[in-house]
């Protein structure tokens, strides 16, 4: 059962009546994740993500390095409630690189990861990964979020920042697609 509120579809089954009418008088969630994390704390929640492997003409993908001091990883970022996966990936592909893409295909969906943030939170990431290919290249960035970007060789030595990206970037390696996990 769900019901249709300002564009937000909210589970009548899993949000408490308190959350749900709280939810239901905003037009626009804009922090999801801090007004969940208001009420469960740290503890282990489901997270939903897009990730963007971006590729150059040189068939070269982009890897951002993490404010977070996490690592070097793909673009991407928390779908926040009323937004689709594409509107949530050409945000959050803009707000870390500048660079407006298009999605030209779904690499896969890739669910079963446990991440530990930095601040203690902790959450079964759910993302679903695109290919994108550049459309405009921009050059305004949040430095927050990005301290430094590069296209690397697909087959280069890359560590990345968690499990889920290195199963995607193996994935990508061997032109694994609708991948699911």
């Amino acid at each position: 059962m769900y019901e249709l509120a300002n564009k937000n579809y909210i589970c009548k089954a899993l949000l408490p009546v308190e959350i749900r009418k709280e939810i239901l008088t905003m037009k626009k969630m804009k922090d999801y994740i801090r007004f969940i994390r208001e009420k469960v704390g740290h503890q282990c929640i489901f997270l939903n993500f897009v990730g963007a492997v971006v590729k150059n003409k040189k068939n070269e993908v982009l890897l951002q390095n993490r404010g977070d001091e996490r690592g070097w990883g793909f673009l991407g970022g928390a779908i926040e409630l009323g937004e689709s996966f594409e509107e949530t990936l050409i945000r959050e592909v803009k707000e870390e690189s500048g660079y407006e893409v298009k999605i030209e295909k779904l690499i896969g969906v890739y669910g079963n990861y446990i991440d530990k943030y930095p601040n203690g939170d902790e959450a079964q990431t759910i993302t679903v990964f695109f290919e994108c290919s550049i459309k405009n290249v921009g050059y305004i960035y949040n430095h927050n979020e990005t301290k430094e970007l590069k296209f690397v060789d697909i087959e280069s030595d890359i560590q990345m920042f968690n499990k889920q990206h290195t199963d995607v970037l193996n994935d990508i390696r061997n032109k694994r697609y609708g991948v699911y996990r």
